[in-house]
């Protein structure tokens, strides 16, 4: 299995910039389809970007295209998410997920990943 630790949350205005890191251990890294995920209080876990294996394909939330941009370094088993022009609504708790099983496209949904980071808090206030 594959254990993941999260970093890069923290506090941010509106219209600030913010890079989370998923650095992996265990296994081995470029198996793995990559995603982030956020979870804001009272709602449910959303999708926010994937990337596959090679980090030739991603996808993105609708609200996020254009403003987040997901990437990975095999060589030192990281995955990023880089946040520009954060908005109030982008607050919510973010995690890093992998998905073992997938190879063509990141899958959208939280029961296709099978190892998930602790969260780390993204807060952007006005």
């Amino acid at each position: 299995q594959v254990q993941l630790v999260e970093s890069g949350g923290g506090l941010v205005q509106a219209g600030d910039s913010l890079r989370l890191s998923c650095a992996a251990s265990g296994g081995i890294f470029s198996r793995y389809v990559m995603g982030w995920f956020r979870q804001a209080p009272r709602k449910e876990r959303e999708f926010v970007a994937g990337i596959t294996r090679a980090g030739g394909n991603t996808n993105y939330k609708d609200s996020v295209k254009g403003r987040f941009t997901i990437s990975r370094d095999n060589a030192k088993n990281t995955v990023y998410l880089q946040m520009n022009s954060l908005k109030l609504e982008d607050t919510a708790v973010y995690y890093c997920a992998a998905d073992e099983n997938d190879y063509y496209f990141p899958r959208r949904i939280p029961v296709e990943y099978d190892y998930w980071g602790q969260g780390t808090q993204v807060t952007v206030s006005a």
